[in-house]
């Protein structure tokens, strides 16, 4: 959403609203135990705002990004009046600081196409997890709460629930404290469907760093005069008008035009690079409009309706789509070129221009809300080329739970195959679902915060817009993940003593998806009700 006329932090005062009223009797309920809360988060992060977001495009819904890291949904209306968010979610010195650095990435032949090194904390991601009057007091999963039922008696029926067909897994754990409250099952791997997302984020996120960006370029072979369009994994490239901080297509045709005209040449022998990665270019699921042809080189992620997000047709071949699209971009810049075709950029190829990705923790938040599978697959395989495996499925299944496994996490009867979770034989569970947000939370892993600040918001964005009209819309953020037969929840919520939670709630051989999608809709809204202490 643009809002010229509107600074940022203005036009996005009606949402936050909102949100505000949808959690404000939340609040009363938590009584004066949790106002102390409240005010030690408004005082932790006022110093920590830079300055207030710039002008330009909005998307309002990051503004609740304060609630999910801090564990205070009613955190939206500080977060608004301190400012410590731009209009993309991320931290304005944390951007700044990314935009400076100027990173490159996108490197081809031999080189993985990412920024060398090892992933960088966020540099002023505030670690909001802490600092408020010390630690939290470990919880009491029985003491009874405010309806008098201790948690389990809360969950168990609900879970339970016809709808979530024959096999049930489930977790619930104190991201302050890690302590699980609630076990069902937890460590029994089930398939996790688009909950193999969370991740993938933290996995691309521990391997890249928040600050990383994936850079598209145009180069000429000084011996031929080819100009060669090498793509480097940007799944954000996108070749419609403005691009509103995505990499543009016609950008770069406009720069390259530029260098072409000084060196006095008109016309070009037009090719494109996909040799970044390896392996089928087809999911196992074959050809269907929730995911095209994975490719290095792929503007709009292929989509051939004008959509953003969803299912839609996708082209057969994306980088040559690509490439068409740049070639007539450089024909309205007075460059003509060939019909353009596969080829590799050599050595000594001279780079003529670049256009870069914005941060990866932008491109993470933008996979998580809306579910995106093409970025998905895509991060899969830039962490596969970053860890030395090759950019292909099996090499992001394997660099994933390598990555994982270095993390601490649990990795025991989890299996990948992809970074979508459209393949039905990736295994997760629901210890390793809520242990990868807890991480997230980690104060010591600020890189990791665009997980928890990616997730959908209930009742307004992404995949959870049109879910949660009741009490719990703006309360419970979570990841979806939906295959025939198989609906997953995994994400946060703030409970009624305003204490944030992670929870994971897994169910194989269900046969009404909606009625599914109710059951675990109502689980998740009986946890935000409740007082787990």
């Amino acid at each position: 959403m643009v809002v010229p006329e509107l600074r940022p932090w203005q036009a996005a005062r009606p949402q936050v609203e909102r949100i505000a009223n949808a959690v404000r009797p939340r609040l009363a309920r938590a009584g004066a135990a949790a106002r102390p809360r409240v005010a030690r988060l408004a005082r932790a992060l006022r110093p920590r705002t830079p300055r207030l977001p710039r002008p330009g495009a909005v998307r309002t819904w990051q503004y609740t990004a304060g609630a999910a890291t801090a564990g205070l949904a009613l955190a939206a209306g500080v977060v608004t009046a301190a400012g410590p968010w731009d209009a993309n979610g991320q931290r304005t010195a944390e951007r700044d600081r990314a935009v400076a650095l100027e990173q490159p990435g996108g490197a081809d032949h031999g080189r993985s196409g990412t920024t060398a090194g090892t992933a960088r904390p966020a540099p002023s991601a505030a670690p909001v997890l802490v600092g408020l009057d010390g630690p939290v007091a470990a919880v009491d999963t029985k003491k009874a709460a405010p309806d008098g039922k201790p948690l389990s008696d809360v969950l168990k029926p609900l879970l339970g629930a016809p709808a979530l067909g024959g096999t049930r897994a489930a977790a619930v754990v104190d991201v302050a404290t890690g302590k699980r409250l609630y076990d069902t099952d937890a460590d029994e791997a089930l398939t996790p469907a688009s909950t193999t997302k969370i991740a993938t984020a933290v996995a691309a996120l521990s391997a890249l760093g928040p600050d990383h960006r994936f850079t598209t370029r145009a180069a000429i072979e000084g011996d031929t005069g080819e100009l060669v369009l090498v793509g480097g994994g940007d799944p954000t490239l996108t070749a419609r008008g403005r691009s509103d901080g995505w990499a543009s297509l016609r950008d770069l045709a406009a720069h390259t035009a530029q260098a072409l005209h000084r060196r006095g040449i008109r016309k070009v022998t037009l090719s494109y690079d996909t040799t970044l990665y390896s392996g089928p270019q087809l999911h196992p699921i074959g050809v269907n409009d929730n995911l095209a042809p994975v490719s290095p080189l792929i503007a709009d992620e292929g989509r051939t309706d004008g959509s953003s997000s969803g299912p839609a047709p996708r082209v057969s071949d994306p980088a040559k789509d690509a490439a068409s699209k740049f070639a007539a971009f450089l024909k309205d810049a007075g460059i003509t070129t060939t019909p353009p075709g596969p080829s590799k950029a050599g050595t000594r190829a001279q780079t003529l221009a670049t256009v870069a990705s914005p941060p990866l923790s932008d491109i993470v938040e933008r996979m998580l809300t809306n579910s995106d599978n093409d970025i998905a697959e895509a991060l899969a395989r830039q962490t596969a080329l970053t860890s030395g495996q090759p950019g292909s499925f099996a090499g992001g299944a394997k660099a994933i739970a390598a990555r994982l496994t270095k993390l601490g996490l649990p990795m025991s009867g989890a299996s990948f195959h992809d970074g979508s979770g459209l393949d039905r034989d990736d295994r997760l569970t629901a210890g390793l679902l809520t242990g990868l947000l807890v991480t997230a939370g980690d104060p010591a892993r600020p890189g990791l915060r665009p997980v928890l600040t990616g997730l959908p918001v209930a009742g307004f964005t992404g995949t959870l817009a049109d879910r949660y009209t009741d009490s719990a819309a703006g309360v419970v953020r979570a990841k979806t993940g939906t295959l025939t037969g198989v609906n997953t929840l995994a994400g946060t919520v703030v409970d009624a003593d305003g204490r944030l939670l992670a929870f994971a709630f897994m169910a194989s051989g269900t046969t009404d998806p909606l009625a599914a999608e109710s059951a675990l809709d109502k689980a998740a809204t009986a946890l935000a009700s409740c007082g787990c202490r």
